[in-house]
């Protein structure tokens, strides 16, 4: 059973590849970082602090696709942990059927805090357990 998370903390780096993003429980106290490219944490930052864009970025593009062909975003699961590298799916309405999209966890949050409204995010159980040895 997926557990159900926020975003609670984004850490952007000028001197580091890497950023960081950390997912709380929304009803509990586990918390888990996740490493993250500068364009994807830039995205996050900016739909967060609502930074508006006078043209649609990527993400905003991701979900207009997904809007103007009948699709409702419904969720993102991060679904996996497999040597270090977190795995999640976009989960999209579609003519009654639930459609999962791999994606990266970094873009399938990006797209959650773009969508209006925010999409929840979840984390299958052995995700945190594996996150948290």
């Amino acid at each position: 059973m997926p557990v159900q998370m926020e975003l609670s903390r984004i850490i952007i780096s000028e001197i580091n590849d890497q950023q960081v993003i950390y997912l709380k429980e929304v009803d509990g106290d586990r918390q888990f970082p996740i490493m993250i490219g500068i364009f994807e944490a830039t995205s996050i930052h900016r739909r967060v602090k609502d930074f508006a864009s006078p043209r649609p970025l990527t993400h905003d593009l991701i979900c207009n696709i997904i809007d103007q062909m009948g699709g409702e975003l419904d969720s993102v699961v991060i679904c996996d942990l497999n040597q270090g590298t977190y795995f999640a799916n976009l989960r999209i309405k579609m003519d009654g059927e639930l459609i999962e999209i791999d994606a990266r966890p970094s873009d399938a949050i990006a797209i959650a805090v773009t969508n209006q409204p925010n999409l929840p995010i979840y984390v299958e159980e052995h995700v945190l357990d594996e996150s948290s040895t």
